[in-house]
């Protein structure tokens, strides 16, 4: 048993997850309300970590507009963006929300 339990740790940290990183301003923040779709773009946007393959746009796609956590999310974006501040943005590694745009797990906004 203890050595099946190795081999699935092995074999599931071998496979890590990629999820993009990005760094820079709020650009644009759209709401659709036809479908309630969230997503955001940033402008002089550095990339720190490659995004996934699905994710063939520059936008990131809030998961789950309905969760408290997305309400969260989109006040730090507004907040950010009518700040100025320089954000951070990482992502889930997938594109869930909508096919082309990597989904947002953690949104970071800098004091300065």
């Amino acid at each position: 048993m203890k050595s099946f339990i190795a081999i699935i740790f092995l074999l599931v940290s071998a496979c890590p997850l990629i999820a993009g990183q990005s760094i820079g301003y709020i650009d644009s923040i759209i709401v659709r309300d036809s479908d309630g779709l969230v997503y955001f773009t940033l402008k002089n946007e550095v990339i720190e970590t490659a995004k996934p393959a699905c994710a063939t746009k520059t936008y990131w796609m809030i998961r789950d507009e309905n969760s408290k956590t997305a309400e969260y999310q989109i006040s730090q974006l507004l907040a950010a963006q009518m700040a100025g501040k320089k954000v951070t943005i990482y992502g889930h590694g997938a594109c869930t929300r909508w096919g082309d745009g990597e989904d947002v797990n953690t949104v970071r906004v800098y004091a300065q």
